[in-house]
C-alpha cells in the first residue's frame, strides 16, 4: 500500500528527519534497545553504534534529500529518498527499509 509522508509512523517521520539533521538523540528515540541500522553493507547494533553511525552519516558531503513515497508492508515501512549532493556520484536514490515492533522501529535497511 502506498503511503504519503504524513501517513508514516510518527517514528519514521521522526527518524528520517533526525537522521537528515543529525539529531543523535531524536534518532535514538525511535529505537529499539537492540536495533539495528544497516548502511553501505555495515551493521550498527545499539545505541552507541547506531549514534555514532547518526552523527557522522555522510557529514563530510553536503546533500539535499526528497521524499519520493513510501509502501507499507506486513513487515514495516519502505521509505524512498532521492539524494543530490557532491558525494560521489552526485545523484542516490535510496531505500530505508524500516522493520518496527510496535511504534519502536527494530531494523533500518539502507540501500538503492
Amino acid at each position: 500500500m502506498t503511503t504519503e509522508w504524513d501517513a508514516l509512523p510518527d517514528t519514521v517521520r521522526t527518524f528520517m528527519t533526525a537522521l537528515d539533521t543529525r539529531e543523535v538523540g531524536r534518532a535514538l528515540a525511535t529505537l529499539t534497545p537492540d536495533a539495528v541500522v544497516t548502511d553501505e553493507g555495515h551493521d550498527y547494533t545499539g545505541t552507541d553504534a547506531i549514534g555514532a553511525w547518526v552523527a557522522t552519516a555522510a557529514s563530510e558531503y553536503t546533500y539535499t534529500t526528497e521524499f519520493t513515497g513510501a509502501t507499507t508492508t506486513d513487515a514495516g515501512v519502505d521509505v524512498g529518498q532521492h539524494l543530490e549532493g557532491d558525494f560521489p556520484g552526485g545523484v542516490a536514490d535510496l531505500h530505508y527499509r524500516f522493520t518496527l515492533d510496535g511504534a519502536s522501529i527494530s531494523r533500518v535497511v539502507i540501500e538503492p
